[in-house]
């Protein structure tokens, strides 16, 4: 994909958007990964 930006306002609103999407993905991958970091806990019965 080839863009030519051709004022400043555009180039701010693509790589905005583009932060965006990477700020959400980050989101997710941080709330799957606690998941499956909590998730392996097994509670035990201790005497």
């Amino acid at each position: 994909m080839e863009s030519i930006f051709y004022t400043l306002q555009e180039f701010i609103t693509y790589t905005q958007s583009i932060v965006y999407l990477l700020a959400v993905g980050a989101l997710v991958a941080l709330a799957l990964f606690w998941r499956f970091l909590t998730g392996r806990d097994k509670k035990k019965r201790t005497f």
